[in-house]
């Protein structure tokens, strides 16, 4: 814990009394007792003032919420769903000294320019100085002690890479086929995005174009694939969907120095800014995720706690990550969750209907899918067709499967009621939205003048994939030079204004905040909605939103043992 200023003057008194008493003690015999007692006495009173200043610092240090590594803690949580009022009073003050009118695409790409030229002065400032970019020992430097030592990427390493005079060639993997193919038509939504982007004249008067392959949730298959990204297509940066898929390759891209950023996954990995610089997430951390379902139980089933909660777990990377975070809230509030029955599922089963027997043998109080794809909409219809939801006081579905049109609207009435923590995320196909969010309609006019049904919620994920991606694009390519770094988009550039962004995703809620700040805030959404659906009108219902930015520590997974360290 740091002195205070208070306190560290105190100290420094005290030694200097102590410095009076030592002189005393060892001058002339002439020196007067006196004043020697008087010395004494004020230098223990201000030892003893110096000490109660200590135990209420550290009082106080005690009652500030600790960081959880890999997401927010159950005390970060609980104070920002107290000071969430305060936080919405900020944040009108905040829009209206801004004066940008997000009800309006053309007020919405206003402030966009202003956030990027505000981050772009802020780091121009840290190269200019010397502080950040690549200094002549070829070391990388940026925000919070971030750290890339470019001697150890390989010899034949480019930092342009994939940049040439007509194009940016990026390269995308992730499912087109297989139980979770819905999500692969995030692509096509990017690719949209790229279209507008590009008749707008593009990034520094280059075309953006992305390089797609299908592997239909593979693991082995996306190896294959970036292999192929790396050794043929040249690509500038990789981007890969899923847990367990960005799991096989992140070291790999990490030892090739290649950018992997905003990657479409929650695991708490990606909150690994010195271990794996090159890779970012884009979502809430699936750890956080875990905590705020214990923490809605708590504030919301007050009358039954302890409860018994059952999980239908996904079997791989995504869904254990989901599981650990929530067997530690279990462990550490046992006040809250009396007994955690987790079941799993084989991600490639076409049906869930054994899982769900099992868990509704067990009698739970609370339901929570840990699962993704068609699995979620399932359990919605299995969990009515045992009878189970009439039992229980609550149901979650996981928010990787938010899109009401793609995971819960199939299923009727049988959706209604069900509680999610959403991320923050709009969903393009809500009526609540359409025709009165701005940057909803672009989406739907742009989808559907290329077209694309607008109805299909994943091509508006693909705009909350791009957008992001474009920023920090844009403010690299307008970045000076380094000792060793020449100005403008090249690799280090680009990751340096991955790691400051700080911007306005108009495809979050108002409130959410999109950035990161180096090794000291590793994750780019730390806020949700917490929301219900509302079967009548195809809506989630926003109750809350809570975003505690910074709040989360970093995670270096443990693969042997999973787990944060």
């Amino acid at each position: 814990m740091q002195l205070s200023k208070n306190r560290l003057l105190r100290l420094l008194a005290l030694l200097f009394a102590f410095s009076l008493v030592a002189a005393a003690c060892g001058g002339d015999d002439g020196d007067d007792d006196a004043g020697e007692t008087q010395t004494t006495e004020a230098m223990a009173e201000e030892e003893e003032m110096a000490e109660e200043e200590m135990a209420e610092e550290e009082e106080m240090a005690s009652d500030e919420p600790e960081e959880e590594a890999g997401g927010l803690s159950q005390d970060v949580i609980e104070q920002a769903a107290e000071e969430d009022e305060m936080a919405e009073e900020e944040m009108a003050e905040d829009e209206e000294m801004m004066e940008f009118d997000r009800s309006t695409i053309e007020g919405i790409f206003e402030e966009a320019e202003f956030r990027r030229a505000k981050v772009v002065e802020r780091v121009s400032a840290h190269i200019e100085s010397g502080e950040w970019g690549v200094g002549d020992d070829n070391i990388l430097r940026g925000p919070e002690g971030f750290v890339i030592d470019l001697n150890e990427c390989p010899d034949d390493w480019s930092n342009t890479e994939g940049i040439t005079d007509t194009e940016i060639r990026l390269g995308q993997t992730g499912p087109q086929s297989g139980t979770l193919a819905l999500y692969g038509n995030a692509r096509l939504g990017w690719q949209t995005y790229l279209l507008h982007v590009n008749a707008e004249g593009g990034i520094a008067g280059r075309d953006v174009v992305m390089k797609s392959y299908d592997d239909a949730y593979v693991a082995a298959q996306t190896i294959e694939f970036v292999d192929e990204l790396i050794e043929n297509d040249n690509v500038f940066a990789i981007h890969t969907l899923g847990s367990p898929n960005t799991l096989a390759v992140y070291d790999t891209l990490n030892a090739e120095c290649i950018p992997q950023p905003f990657v479409w996954t929650g695991h708490p990995a990606w909150g690994d800014p010195e271990v794996h610089p090159w890779t970012t997430g884009s979502i809430l951390s699936y750890s956080t995720e875990s905590v705020l379902w214990g923490n809605w139980i708590k504030e919301n089933l007050a009358d039954q706690l302890p409860v018994v909660v059952a999980g239908l777990v996904m079997d791989n990377d995504f869904g254990l990550a989901y599981e650990l975070g929530f067997e530690e809230y279990a462990h550490n509030n046992p006040d809250v969750v009396s007994e955690f029955i987790k079941v799993r599922h084989d991600p490639a089963s076409p049906t869930i209907t054994n899982e769900i027997t099992t868990i509704a043998a067990g009698n739970p109080d609370v339901y929570i899918s840990m699962t993704a794809g068609n699995a979620c909409l399932l359990a919605v219809q299995e969990v009515a067709a045992s009878g189970l939801k009439e039992e229980l006081s609550a149901a979650f579905t996981p928010s990787v499967c938010k899109a009401p049109a793609s995971w819960i609207a199939p299923a009727g009435d049988d959706g209604d009621g069900w509680y999610i923590v959403g991320g923050g995320v709009k969903d393009t196909t809500d009526p609540a939205l359409i025709g009165s969010d701005a940057f909803i309609d672009f989406i739907i006019e742009s989808l559907e003048a290329n077209d694309l049904d607008p109805t299909i919620s994943m091509f508006g994920n693909g705009y909350m994939l791009g957008y992001p991606y474009v920023e920090a694009l844009r403010i690299a390519a307008e970045l000076p030079a380094s000792a060793n770094n020449p100005a403008g988009l090249n690799r280090a550039n680009f990751i340096l204004a991955v790691r400051a962004i700080d911007i306005h995703h108009p495809i979050f809620l108002d409130g959410i905040t999109f950035a990161m700040n180096g090794n000291a805030d590793a994750f780019p959404i730390e806020g949700t909605d917490i929301s219900q659906y509302d079967s009548s009108n195809h809506s989630w219902i926003v109750s809350n939103v809570i975003d505690v930015n910074g709040a989360s520590g970093n995670c270096v997974w443990d693969k042997d043992n999973g787990g944060c360290r």
